[in-house]
């Protein structure tokens, strides 16, 4: 009777535990996906889309104006302005 009781907590002991952390992991990881409250902020990024894996455009709006920026792995560029 003892030896079945210490047997499956030999078992299930470490699977809890990893499930534990398999789970914590993936919180952390989808976390970064989640939209953050951007409150009042100067800049607020409204949209990204990725074009390529290295490229990608994102609509900023900044000081009333709204900007169409690309973003790629050399750096930022505007594309185009609106508004104003």
């Amino acid at each position: 009777m003892m030896w079945s009781y210490i047997l499956k907590l030999v078992i299930l002991l470490p699977l809890v535990c990893g499930l534990l952390i398999g789970c914590l992991y993936a919180w952390r990881k989808l976390e970064a996906r989640l939209p953050k409250n951007q409150g009042e902020r100067m800049v607020q990024v409204k949209e990204t889309m990725m074009l390529s894996p290295g490229l990608r455009l994102a609509v900023i709006d900044f000081e009333g104006r709204r900007l169409l920026v690309s973003v790629s792995r050399t750096g930022v560029t505007l594309v185009d302005k609106a508004g104003g």
